[in-house]
């Protein structure tokens, strides 16, 4: 059985969900822009990107453990990303508080399963194919 819902494009999509992660992890490791966030406010970016790269995961992938698997990962990688952050660059510091808003949002993303839109990119491609 594939990781992945049957989609006529299944790679298009893998493909795409990966420039998302990667996109994460460069801008993660990159210095941040120059602009002056409310207090927090970078809690909340966190918090929507990992929720996005979820919900988008359960587009992509089949559910069950499959599924499980990919939110592990996304919680794994917003820590590691945390730890090289404080590690690896200058510009950026680890922040255990920016983990957790990882996490929540990988939970808040994952979420989506347990609703009608758990297949809409699989309706949508099925529908204009």
């Amino acid at each position: 059985m594939s990781p992945l819902k049957r989609f006529r494009r299944p790679w298009l999509w893998l493909g795409l969900w990966s420039f998302a992660v990667l996109l994460v992890i460069v801008f993660s490791l990159t210095p941040p822009p120059p602009v002056e966030l409310p207090r927090h406010g970078d809690k909340l970016e966190h918090l929507l990107a990992y929720a996005l790269l979820a919900a988008a995961a359960v587009q992509v992938f089949a559910h069950g453990r499959y599924l499980l698997s990919v939110a592990a990962g996304l919680v794994l990688m917003g820590i590691a990303l945390e730890l090289a952050q404080g590690a690896l660059t200058s510009t950026r510091m680890a922040d255990p508080a920016d983990a957790l808003a990882n996490g929540v949002g990988v939970g808040l993303g994952m979420l989506t399963a347990l609703t009608p839109w758990r297949d809409a990119l699989l309706r949508y491609e099925r529908g204009h194919g």
